[in-house]
């Protein structure tokens, strides 16, 4: 999300930060620029025009700091006039009220509500350790309730039992009284949607929310919408009243208009954004680290909760032990690899680390994605136990062998190996308590305190060690594994393409 917004920008600032003072011209060039980006991720155009004239206006008024340029300066506007309208602070559901508390899903149909329902569910369920009670008020598209019922038995989440001819509202009222009988602490309400706003729609929509008294209802919103964003969020809010908007697909859209352009116009707070299609691919909405990653600033607090919550702390805690010892063999290699699977791949990691937007277009261009790892894998898998032991057996013949086995050629073998090695040596640091992740951040706080992506300051360096010094994150005390070391092929540095 957000990558095309992202990139212009980041080009209208190299432009800005390169220079010692601004004139009033370079401050309205900007402006221009910034207001062609916005338009371009599809940002309302009543939007756009509040947030350049804020920027304007703070940017032609504004003292410059010491130690900052005026060009710094301007980021800092921008990114601080971004933060306010995607919502100063991240708002969390809101479950104070007297159990069970309902919770109202609203939306066209195919925005994704029926699994955005599932996805909060077990979120709630898993984080919060709360007993809820999943029912579809869908009768309108065929089996809608059916994949519900699937979804709560996938996830491990009660569903209202099916009952044939039931009104929506008369379903709604039933899953009130079966919450409070058998001591559920949510209600997630899935109502139905149609292909457009319509009257009856909304008509439906106002008599559920009088027979189940929602606490929090919720818009989701396909973020692909685009330009219908703003009509679909305020045709909700007026009829019906919603307390926040969820928006799925959100890995799908480069552009990011519909956030920047929903939170605006209705002044209703993102609460989550859907990233992916599995069960557990949702995030809380956090604008200040949402501006981040727009200017290219990365977010590293996510990254690290990312990997607190995906990685298994028992193995880590082994494969800790062996680096102390100095011993990384292949099974040690394929355990890291899952790990980075595990926490979003090669290109999640990138999207969340400060200053990266330029390696990652290079790693882009160069055709490497997460499809290499696999490879790799499928290659650590094709040896036997005692070759992924002693790499060192591993010679033509065994290389043709594990090659034909994997699918790969003996070319792919050897650049495993070769990585392996890097890697190894790599954890000689580890041992004496760095940790590969750790050393890698290491040499990015050495270089903080000053400029960082897009003019703005990086990331204090005490913040740095602090996130990821030996045993800050739990189950991983020596540091982050995973990242770093082995220069990639066709990047600065690195093994030259075939």
């Amino acid at each position: 999300m957000f990558e095309s917004l992202s990139s212009r920008l980041s080009a209208v600032f190299d432009k800005l930060t390169g220079r010692g003072a601004l004139s009033e011209n370079d401050v309205n060039e900007a402006v221009r620029e910034v207001r062609r980006a916005l338009l371009e991720a599809d940002v309302s155009l009543d939007v756009v025009r509040s947030f350049t004239d804020k920027v304007k206006e703070r940017a032609v008024g504004a003292a410059v700091i010491k130690s900052v340029t005026p060009g710094q300066m301007v980021v800092k506007i921008v990114h601080d006039t971004l933060v306010e309208t995607l919502g100063s602070e991240g708002a969390t559901l809101d479950l104070n009220a007297p159990a069970p508390v309902p919770i109202m899903m609203v939306g066209l149909q195919g925005s994704g509500k029926t699994t955005t329902t599932a996805k909060i569910a077990r979120r709630l369920k898993e984080r919060s350790k709360l007993k809820v009670l999943m029912a579809s008020l869908d009768t309108r598209r065929p089996a809608a309730q059916e994949q519900l019922r699937v979804l709560g038995e996938q996830n491990g989440i009660d569903t209202l039992p099916i009952i044939a001819g039931q009104t929506p509202t008369q379903i709604a009222a039933r899953s009130m009284t079966a919450a409070r009988l058998g001591g559920f602490d949510v209600v997630m309400l899935d109502t139905a949607g149609r292909t457009h706003v319509d009257e009856p729609l909304m008509v439906e929509m106002a008599e559920i929310k009088r027979a189940a008294n929602p606490h929090e209802i919720l818009l989701v919103a396909d973020s692909l919408t685009g330009q219908d964003a703003v009509h679909l969020a305020t045709s909700f809010n007026n009829r019906v009243g919603i307390t926040g908007i969820v928006l799925t697909r959100v890995d799908g859209d480069g552009r990011g208009g519909a956030a920047l352009s929903m939170r605006a116009v209705t002044g209703r707070p993102i609460k989550f954004i859907g990233t992916g299609e599995k069960a557990d691919a949702l995030e809380e909405f956090q604008p200040d680290r949402i501006a981040n990653r727009i200017l290219g600033m990365g977010d590293i607090v996510s990254l690290v909760e990312k990997a607190a919550e995906n990685i298994d702390a028992e193995r880590a805690q082994q494969l800790a032990k062996r680096m102390q010892k100095g011993s990384f063999d292949l099974n040690d290699l394929a355990e890291q690899l899952k790990q980075m699977q595990k926490i979003g791949g090669m290109s999640g990691i990138l999207g969340l680390m400060p200053g990266v937007g330029k390696v990652k277009k290079a790693i882009d261009a160069a055709g490497i994605d997460d499809s290499i790892f696999k490879r790799q894998g499928a290659i650590i898998s094709s040896m036997t136990a005692e070759e992924r032991k002693k790499p060192d057996l591993l010679k033509a013949s065994r290389k043709r062998r594990i090659a034909a086995g994997s699918g790969t050629s003996a070319e792919d073998v050897n650049k495993l190996l070769k990585m392996h090695r890097q890697m190894a040596d790599m954890m000689k640091d580890a041992g004496k308590g760095k940790g590969m992740f750790g050393g890698m951040m290491g040499r990015l706080a050495g270089m903080g305190g000053g400029p960082g992506p897009a003019g703005m300051p990086k990331l204090d360096p005490a913040e740095l060690a602090r996130l990821t010094r030996p045993g800050a994150i739990p189950g991983m005390p020596n540091g982050f594994p995973g990242i770093g070391g082995p220069k990639l092929p066709g990047l600065p540095g690195g093994p030259k393409k075939k």
